[in-house]
């Protein structure tokens, strides 16, 4: 079954400081909820929250993995 998908929206909920630091840069982390809502056309078919983490200094996202 395939899905296709019309309109992707994300629309960010706010920001705090994360702890610990950039492996690349030692800068300071931050993350940011994420609100993420895909639609089929007009009709809503699903939110989704996330939480996406950024460094401050060199502006990559992280991503964490557990062992």
């Amino acid at each position: 079954m395939c899905i296709f998908v019309c309109k992707e929206e994300e629309r960010e909920l706010g920001r705090q400081a994360a702890p610990g630091v950039c492996p690349y840069c030692e800068g300071k982390v931050q993350l940011m909820d994420v609100e993420r809502q895909l639609r089929l056309c007009f009709l809503p078919m699903r939110f989704m929250i996330k939480r996406k983490y950024y460094c401050t200094a060199c502006n990559r996202r992280l991503v964490l993995r557990y062992p």
